[in-house]
């Protein structure tokens, strides 16, 4: 189904948006401030006109600004899940807390695994999970059809993980980063859309490579 097009965007009519869903704004087209508000509550993503292949699935791409996040982290993880899910709740944003919460070993795989599935299940926009080097939960992660995890050490690398990517579960390294860099890397990570109908058409060749093998 072709997103709609609009010219103006007021309040009235971004209530009456499907939560979740995806709009096109006109050339000159404009969208007033208190539309903003209520656009982003909804989850719902504006994109300049002609952007949208109506041929690609509309679930490809990931809910940018992402409100509600499901994040794990394994046992050398704790610390830093501590720091990012205070960070995430002062912001507003909805954290479902998947564990651990002790420096009891863990397997990372089994906290991926939870993240992941609720990321697939729609339950959370996004997914966070942190080990001690982000590597592993990301090999983990993206088994699950439908994931696509991405290890990010930098905000740049996050920007790019979801702008020409569309990376929805994002790994950290415990032992990589500090909360402050983590915190950062989150920011820009959850806040960044992917608009171009060329790297969303890539994605719909990682979802052949899934039904294939």
């Amino acid at each position: 189904m072709a997103a709609r097009r609009f010219v103006l965007i007021g309040e009235a009519e971004a209530r009456l948006l499907e939560p979740g869903s995806t709009v096109e704004l006109e050339p000159g087209g404009h969208v007033t401030p208190l539309a903003w508000d209520t656009l982003r509550a909804r989850r719902i993503t504006v994109v300049p006109a002609g952007t949208i292949d109506p041929t690609i699935p509309p679930d490809l791409a990931p809910v940018a600004p992402a409100r509600r996040v499901a994040i794990g982290a394994d046992h050398t993880g704790v610390g830093l899940k501590q720091d990012l899910v205070a960070h995430l709740r002062r912001s507003g944003t909805l954290v479902h807390d998947v564990g651990t919460f002790s420096t009891e070993p863990v397997d990372y795989p089994d906290i991926a695994r939870e993240v992941g599935r609720a990321v697939v299940r729609r339950e959370a926009d996004a997914g966070i999970v942190i080990d001690g080097a982000g590597l592993g939960s990301a090999i983990a992660a993206n088994k699950i059809r439908g994931v696509r995890a991405a290890t990010c050490a930098t905000p740049t690398l996050a920007r790019y993980a979801r702008e020409h990517n569309g990376a929805n579960v994002l790994t950290l390294g415990a032992t990589l980063v500090t909360p402050a860099e983590a915190c950062d890397i989150v920011d820009v990570w959850l806040a960044t859309p992917i608009r171009e109908a060329r790297y969303l058409r890539r994605l719909v060749k990682i979802r052949r490579l899934e039904d294939a093998f």
